[in-house]
């Protein structure tokens, strides 16, 4: 089972998708959990270092919660790289929901080794 979330690239180089939850991922009544908040904005991150071609694994996870999200209205992702130096990829993505920012994160990632 998963979230069957389907992210298009950006002209700004960003990547971007978007995702209707339901009851079943609710963490409080009508609530979208946090954990399942977080794990998107990490997929979004490494979806927007795929759209480069570059397979990258999470060593730091950083998730900052604005507000509660809803869990039966539309949430939008956008994530995109800010910076790629010191052997890490570092990036930043946002969940927004009616126009606002809910939820934001930073991550850095590190190139797998095939």
């Amino acid at each position: 089972m998963g979230l069957a979330l389907r992210y298009a690239p950006q002209r700004d180089g960003s990547v971007s998708a978007s995702f209707l939850g339901n009851s079943a991922l609710e963490g409080y009544s009508g609530l979208l959990h946090g954990g399942l908040i977080a794990a998107m904005l990490d997929g979004a991150m490494t979806n927007c270092l795929f759209a480069r071609g570059i397979r990258g694994l999470t060593a730091e996870l950083k998730v900052r919660y604005h507000e509660s999200v809803a869990a039966s209205e539309e949430v939008f992702l956008q994530a995109w790289l800010e910076d790629d130096s010191h052997g890490l990829y570092q990036l930043r993505a946002n969940l927004t929901q009616g126009g606002a920012v809910k939820a934001s994160a930073t991550g850095k990632f590190m190139k797998q080794h095939e």
